[in-house]
């Protein structure tokens, strides 16, 4: 026995749902269905058709026809039995048996049919099977999901009892501080509300120095939380006239700065703040050439290497026309792993052979760009690929672990001695936290970002006085993919590449070669562990 095809169609030939079972062309299923209403009977209820190649098995089931199309040599009486089972299960998936319903319900019957045909036999079945089949039941997904919504509930139980008693906390310190008070002898009147205070100072009524007036605002999470904020702390606040920001504004300010926030502040910069940041110093030199690599490599958590990548440029950048014809004199490290490849322009041949970078025409000088052009001219690239774990300048491994109600998170660093890394910033993605993580121990300097939700370790310098470092901190209980991806910031003044600029050679003139400087930088564009 082979089953062709299953379809439903209407008494007027029109082709409702067909299911094929065996390989056909579209053109012979839709010439078969097609010829199937012209060889059609009336006043029979149970009844079958054949021509030449096929068989046509059918019921009439009220405006609609249940049809089978199989092969002559198949069992009759398997067909009908197979016409009788697909009869029951068509009015179970089936609201309605008109043309409206067997379209909106096509695919429930495309499905039901395959669990009754396979290739074109029967399959032993019931009803009640092919309906247990196609829901899809599973005891276990429905525990599964049992389980979820149950930590859902119990997680928002716990919010909503946490925000209660913070209001609470919030009316009882509004309570207390609310009356105010006023002293004739140090003529102080002060007065609160919520955590923003405005008092006004002066030296007494009879004095002549005037009145002082001052604004203190405090930030919620540094004063209803009773914690000192990550950044540095406000010094203690003075009394009499005060000119300029408040002690407390300084505070608020500083508590802004932790949470994330870019405060602009018209002061002068402290002598102990890191230059690094600021932006490279204008060319004065007549020739400068910038050696640059950008360090992009992803780490695995439990140890090994995804990626490690370096892509190197070298750029030239003249100040006056004068200096323009001259070429260019490398040293390269020597290091077989890495690929140059020079400008379009550049001579091939000549760096090729005696490591020379100039132009193809001699006489054409090189571009040349005002001093605030920090961009320069490409002379050359290189790049490196390497799966050696020694290559990688900063080693991060990261060790959850849930004690109690707390995850203790400790955070190493292991720093290669090729390098000595500048100005390391390790950001840790932590759970949402109402409060800032609880750091035990550390070697630099922390930050927590509120906004963000990242956990900042910086470290000034690492070199050989400490290769190696560790964090601690404790959070509330979390997953631990939670503290992954950890992305790293840092950068170093040598190379993977040790490319040194030896000689400028000039080319017209025959005098003395311009005065040149080299800057070198490494930077880590991209340094994550996942």
């Amino acid at each position: 026995m082979v089953v062709l095809a299953a379809s439903v169609l209407s008494k007027s030939g029109k082709v409702l749902v067909s299911r094929q079972f065996v390989d056909m062309t579209r053109i012979r299923i839709e010439g078969l269905l097609a010829a199937f209403p012209k060889l059609v009977g009336t006043g029979k209820q149970h009844t079958y058709v054949e021509t030449e190649n096929v068989r046509y098995v059918y019921q009439p089931i009220e405006a609609l026809y249940l049809l089978l199309v199989t092969n002559k040599q198949s069992n009759i009486l398997e067909d009908l039995e197979t016409l009788r089972l697909l009869s029951k299960l068509v009015p179970e998936y089936c609201y309605s048996l008109d043309e409206e319903g067997i379209c909106k319900t096509a695919f429930e019957l495309i499905f039901a049919f395959d669990e009754v045909i396979c290739l074109g036999h029967k399959e032993n079945v019931t009803v009640a099977q092919v309906k247990q089949y196609c829901e899809m039941e599973s005891h276990e997904e429905k525990l599964h999901k049992l389980v979820l919504q149950s930590k859902i509930n119990e997680t928002k139980d716990v919010m909503k009892r946490k925000a209660s008693e913070i209001d609470k906390s919030k009316i009882d310190k509004n309570r207390g501080d609310k009356g105010g008070f006023m002293s004739m002898g140090s003529g102080r009147i002060e007065t609160s509300f919520n955590d923003m205070s405005i008092s006004s100072s002066g030296s007494g009524f009879g004095s002549g120095s005037g009145l002082g007036v001052t604004t203190d605002v405090d930030s919620f999470s540094t004063k209803s939380k009773g914690r000192q904020p990550s950044s540095a702390t406000a010094p203690p606040k003075g009394l009499g006239m005060q000119l300029g920001k408040s002690q407390k504004t300084n505070q608020f300010l500083e508590s802004l700065k932790a949470e994330g926030e870019l405060i602009v502040e018209d002061v002068q910069p402290r002598a102990g703040q890191s230059r690094a940041a600021a932006p490279a110093p204008a060319p004065t030199d007549p020739v400068t050439l910038t050696a640059e690599e950008k360090l992009n490599v992803t780490l695995k958590r439990d140890g090994g290497i995804s990626n490690f990548d370096v892509q190197g440029t070298l750029s030239l950048q003249i100040l006056n026309q004068e200096d323009a014809h001259i070429q260019v004199q490398i040293e390269t490290g020597g290091n077989p792993g890495i690929l140059f490849k020079t400008h379009p322009n550049m001579s091939k041949e000549l760096f090729s052979n005696e490591n020379i970078l100039g132009l193809k025409d001699p006489n054409r000088p090189f571009p040349t760009g005002p001093a605030g052009d920090a961009a320069g001219v490409g002379l050359l690239k290189w790049r490196m690929q390497s799966a050696d774990e020694s290559m990688v300048p900063l080693t991060i491994n990261c060790w959850p672990s849930v004690s109690g109600n707390e995850t203790y998170v400790s955070i190493e660093y292991e720093a290669s001695s090729m390098f000595d890394l500048r100005n390391v910033v390790i950001s840790v993605p932590l759970p949402a936290l109402r409060e800032a993580p609880n750091v035990n121990q550390i070697d630099g300097e922390w930050r927590y970002d509120s906004r963000n939700s990242v956990l900042e370790w910086s470290i000034v310098l690492i070199d050989d006085s400490n290769r190696s470092g560790s964090m601690e901190f404790v959070v509330p209980p979390a997953d631990s993919s939670i503290f992954f991806p950890i992305s790293v910031r840092f950068s170093a003044t040598s190379l993977y590449s040790d490319l040194k600029v030896v000689n400028i050679i000039p080319l017209k003139g025959g005098g003395a070669p311009p005065k040149f400087s080299q800057r070198t930088s490494l930077i880590a564009e991209n340094y994550e562990v996942v």
